[in-house]
C-alpha cells in the first residue's frame, strides 16, 4: 500500500484509515484502493492429508476480491488477465479463516495491477477438540501474488472512483420474435 489518507475499502464498503489513494498528490484516485474479503475454509475443501487445501483455492479468492476492485474502480466486473510472482508461503487448511486483500498499485488505460495477499487470521485446532480454533496474531501470510485485471475502455471511471454510471445509450435492441395468434400451427416435428 502507498502512504496517504483514505482510500481503502473493507468488504463492508466502509473506508479504512491509513491506506493511500493517490488523491493527496493529484494522482489517480484509484491508486492505493484496497479491498478485503474474509472467508471460512470448510472441511469439504480439504484435498490432502492434514486437511490441506490446494493453492488454487487462494487464487479463486483473489479473483473474487479483484472483481470487487474492478466494480469499485470502473463500475465493471472486469476480467483477470494474469498473475505474476505467485508465491505459496504457508499452508491453508480446512477450518482456517482467510483474509484476502487486493491493493491497486498501477492504473493503465484498461488494465489495473493489484498486489494480492491471502492471510490465515484464524485456524482450527482439532488437536484441542473437535471445534477448537484460535485467532492468529499476527496472521500467517499464506499466498502472495501480483495480478493484472482488464476492464472495458468505455467503463473507465475517473474523475470519481466507481462513478462511471450507466453505459451510454445505444440503439434499441432488436425486437424479440413471438408467434402471433394468426400464425398456422406447424404441427408435430417430423421424425
Amino acid at each position: 500500500m502507498t502512504g496517504g489518507s483514505g482510500g481503502a475499502v473493507s468488504a463492508g464498503g466502509g473506508r479504512e484509515e491509513g491506506a493511500g489513494d493517490g488523491r493527496g498528490s493529484g494522482g489517480d484516485p484509484r491508486l492505493g484502493l484496497t479491498v478485503r474479503h474474509r472467508r471460512y475454509v470448510p472441511y469439504s475443501h480439504a484435498h490432502y492429508a492434514g486437511n490441506l487445501v490446494d493453492g488454487a483455492y487462494a487464487l479463486a479468492l483473489f479473483g473474487d476480491v479483484a472483481t470487487e476492485v474492478c466494480i469499485r474502480t470502473d463500475s465493471d466486473e472486469g476480467l483477470f488477465a494474469g498473475y505474476a510472482d505467485v508465491r505459496f508461503r504457508a499452508p491453508i487448511r480446512a477450518g482456517d479463516v482467510l483474509e484476502v486483500v487486493a491493493t491497486v498499485t498501477r492504473v493503465g488505460t484498461r488494465s489495473r495491477t493489484l498486489d494480492l495477499e491471502c492471510r490465515v487470521v484464524c485456524r482450527g485446532r482439532p488437536d484441542r477438540g473437535g471445534s477448537a480454533a484460535e485467532v492468529l496474531d499476527p496472521p500467517v501470510v499464506a499466498v502472495t501474488a501480483v495480478g493484472t485485471v482488464v476492464v472495458p475502455g468505455a467503463a473507465s471511471a475517473p474523475p470519481g472512483v466507481g462513478t462511471a454510471g450507466p453505459p451510454p445509450a445505444t440503439s434499441p435492441p432488436p425486437p424479440v420474435w413471438t408467434p402471433s395468434a394468426t400464425a398456422p400451427d406447424p404441427g408435430p416435428p417430423a421424425r
